[in-house]
């Protein structure tokens, strides 16, 4: 026996949606307007079927799938490459959007996308057999770090994530290291960008570009440089 099991992802429209995923380097093989709206985009090994609502809301959607792969970082560095070469840089806000590269506590490294019908995949590569999540840190930054985390990237909850890191941020008695910091302010410039503050967006990478890093600190805040620069961008 052999199966397989394909997503069907709603959209208000096919259009924009199936535009977004050749941008990817997505084919679309399949399409029809009646009597219902639908279509097919495949890749490799990943195929995708999408379905038009002419009710439904992009921004309050909660379809998600998941997509495994042996190569993360090769597959999220050319979604970057070939959104920026499509909208003239990389969208990691609003709808469409790309999300950071992170490694997660559940032994998977994984990024987010999400595309203009509001459906998110989420991408990763097993980096462990265990997959239960790993308890929180005990240290204050990187608990927080952690929480903070989950909150906005697992549960889709950027205002939540940023009470935590306002509050760690806001601390005089204790001082995270300067790789802590930067991961602190681009998390809280990511939040803040999706809840559409600007100004603390600004604030937030305006400090986290003035941390200066030794070559060895840099090499360990890779994922969190580039985002940086996404951010910025």
């Amino acid at each position: 026996m052999s199966e397989k099991t394909i997503p069907m992802l709603p959209c208000r429209t096919l259009q924009p949606v199936l535009d977004f995923y050749t941008a990817l380097g997505f084919e679309v093989t399949f399409q029809q307007k009646s009597p219902n709206p639908y279509a097919v985009v495949e890749r490799g090994g990943i195929q995708l079927h999408f379905f038009g609502m002419k009710q439904y809301d992009p921004a309050e959607s909660y379809s998600t799938c998941y997509i495994r792969t042996d190569d993360v970082d090769g597959l999220h560095e050319d979604f970057r490459t070939r959104l920026k070469a499509a909208y003239g840089r990389i969208p990691a806000r609003g709808l469409p959007r790309i999300g950071p590269l992170k490694d997660t506590s559940h032994g998977v490294r994984q990024f987010l996308v999400t595309d203009p019908g509001g459906n998110c995949l989420r991408i990763g590569q097993q980096t462990s057999q265990d997959h239960h999540h790993r308890p929180a840190p005990k240290e204050t930054f990187s608990r927080a770090l952690h929480h903070a985390s989950l909150l906005a990237d697992s549960r889709d909850d950027p205002a939540g994530a940023a009470k935590i890191l306002d509050r760690v941020l806001r601390m005089t008695d204790e001082r995270p290291t300067p790789v802590q910091l930067l991961r602190l302010l681009v998390l809280r410039a990511d939040a803040a960008g999706r809840l559409g503050d600007d100004e603390t967006a600004t604030s937030a990478l305006a400090k986290a570009a003035a941390i200066h890093l030794t070559a060895q600190e840099r090499e360990s805040a890779h994922d969190d440089l580039d985002r940086l620069e996404e951010l910025r961008g």
